[in-house]
């Protein structure tokens, strides 16, 4: 089977390939899936280029993990042994490992059965950043109706479910964004939508109960100040897809705010870092939002042929959401 592969790190047009690789089979609780669609998240742009830090778990010199893609949609072409929920033919959806493949395994526990009236493709979307929007609102922010809820980068993957996913559970929602994302912000449920290219949401005046910052591009002081006296601030990202110019510094303010928040805890400013449990079902995500789901999906047109040049364009920071490419059959 072919499948999109990475021997050294580097830029996704100069370290990513397509080979032809054994077909994987399933284990006795896995399931093998005929891929019909996966998503690119930024996890698998910093696996490539991996920084030194990163490097100590993924490989010095080279990646000890060649292949790339958790999420996955498509149909079961086989199960093993003690699989019990799937049969061949079902249509799953969830994380895997090796997505970016014409067949790829995955933990029985880790899928579940694709709702009829959802495509592939945006199936695919859910599973990361559709749990990251979900567990950080949920189980970090500790949401709850009525709350104002501003959401920094509103119109990225994670963003446009943080969007939708505040909203279902009765929340007064924020979001910013840039000037070409603001209508596509509003279309998704935000009760106002800020420019951030016109205004800056810390010199607004308005204070909220919960900032979601997928950005991380103020300070400390800048995002306490927006905040009520029992506000929490959840860090769900540094903004952008790839390695850019201001990940370092946003990757420290971060860390800094963090610290800052245990060190100071009693001025009102608890910071949680959002993180993604993949054991809860990508159904949840579906559930909470009864069905429906918005993410802005840009799909492939040529299959795996396409995955190197697709990967390059969403690393190079100009992509706003989730990009999903379909898999062995296009759509």
């Amino acid at each position: 089977m072919k499948a999109a592969v990475y021997t050294r790190y580097g830029p996704p047009d100069v370290v990513v390939q397509i080979k032809e690789v054994e077909k994987p089979v399933p284990k006795d609780s896995e399931v093998l899936i005929e891929v019909r669609a996966a998503s690119l998240n930024p996890l698998d742009g910093h696996l490539m280029r991996a920084p030194f830090p990163l490097r100590l778990m993924t490989g010095l010199r080279k990646p000890k993990n060649t292949r790339l893609g958790v999420d996955v949609a498509g149909q079961v072409e086989a199960v093993g042994r003690n699989v019990t929920q799937f049969k061949p033919g079902d249509e799953v959806f969830g994380a895997c490992r090796a997505a970016f493949a014409e067949y790829a395994c995955a933990s029985e526990s880790r899928l579940v059965m694709k709702p009829n009236k959802v495509t592939f493709e945006q199936a695919a979307s859910v599973p990361v950043a559709g749990l990251t929007a979900l567990q950080g609102l949920r189980d970090k922010g500790k949401i709850q109706p009525g709350q104002k809820v501003l959401i920094n980068g509103a119109s990225g993957g994670v963003g446009t479910f943080a969007v939708q996913i505040a909203k279902s559970f009765g929340a007064d929602v924020t979001g910013v964004c840039s000037t070409r994302n603001v209508d596509v912000v509003r279309s998704i449920g935000a009760d106002h939508v800020i420019n951030y290219t016109k205004e800056d949401f810390t010199q607004s005046g308005q204070r909220y109960d919960l900032i979601f910052d997928n950005v991380s591009n103020h300070s400390f002081s800048e995002r306490r100040r927006i905040l009520n006296s029992n506000g929490i601030c959840v860090l769900a990202g540094i903004g952008g897809a790839g390695s850019h110019a201001g990940q370092w510094a946003r990757l420290g303010g971060s860390l800094k705010a963090l610290v800052a928040s245990l060190l100071f805890l009693c001025a009102g400013m608890p910071v949680r870092i959002a993180e993604v449990a993949l054991a809860e079902p990508a159904i949840t995500p579906f559930a909470i939002l009864g069905g429906d789901n918005h993410a802005r999906l840009i799909p492939g047109r040529n299959a795996l042929a396409e995955y190197p040049a697709r990967l390059t364009f969403f690393f190079a920071w100009s992509f706003p959401s989730a990009d999903v490419i379909p898999g062995t059959q296009p759509y």
